[in-house]
């Protein structure tokens, strides 16, 4: 059954919050929402402007543990592309990410339509950013970085993250460095958390 992220009526009591701090403005912010909306957890996507270096999302993500601080269950994730940002720039979020239990960082290479098109297919072959836009519109003819809920069902989550694992073999230490994702990571733990 393909069952789609939706709202359920009546109030729930969240288990456990996700901050999420990624690039962009649109497309990773409208993606963790629909977890948000259909599972017991919380995601709350902290906005980053798109095209700063990754050191500015980890800035947000330590300025939001600072102001509001994380309950002991709760987790704070870094989110973000490879783009054109060198290791140094990096470097910085996985030491981060690697300080806590729940820190984590995630990294999409080439970008996160490589994560989104996941949900879809292998991405056999995809090398480039170009290559994944190309791919993913086939999928999603009229692709304008927005999410339509409608394409993104509970099983293709979960088909994306066993894909993305898949290609993640041996798992890498820190971040991908061929095409690939570490999204499942931070996928898998709000899944989990919905499963139980």
């Amino acid at each position: 059954m393909n069952s789609h992220f939706r709202r359920h009526g009546g109030q729930r009591r969240y288990k456990r919050m996700f901050v999420i701090v990624a690039e962009g403005t649109v497309t990773k912010q409208e993606y963790f929402s629909l977890l948000n909306e259909e599972l017991i957890v919380r995601v709350k996507c902290l906005r980053n402007q798109s095209n700063l270096p990754p050191k500015e999302a980890l800035l947000r993500v330590r300025e939001y543990i600072r102001k509001e601080s994380l309950k002991k269950h709760d987790e704070a994730w870094v989110v973000v592309d490879k783009d054109f940002w060198r290791d140094d720039h990096l470097l910085e979020l996985h030491t981060w990410a690697q300080g806590r239990s729940n820190y984590g960082f995630a990294l999409s290479n080439p970008k996160f339509e490589y994560w989104l098109l996941l949900h879809f297919e292998d991405a056999n072959g995809v090398k480039t950013g170009d290559d994944c836009d190309r791919r993913l519109t086939k999928h999603l003819p009229g692709y304008d970085k927005h999410i339509e809920p409608q394409h993104f069902s509970v099983d293709r989550v979960h088909l994306a993250a066993a894909r993305a694992k898949k290609r993640d073999n041996p798992p890498c230490a820190d971040w991908p460095r061929k095409p690939g994702t570490t999204v499942y990571k931070l996928v898998e733990r709000i899944l989990d958390l919905h499963a139980n």
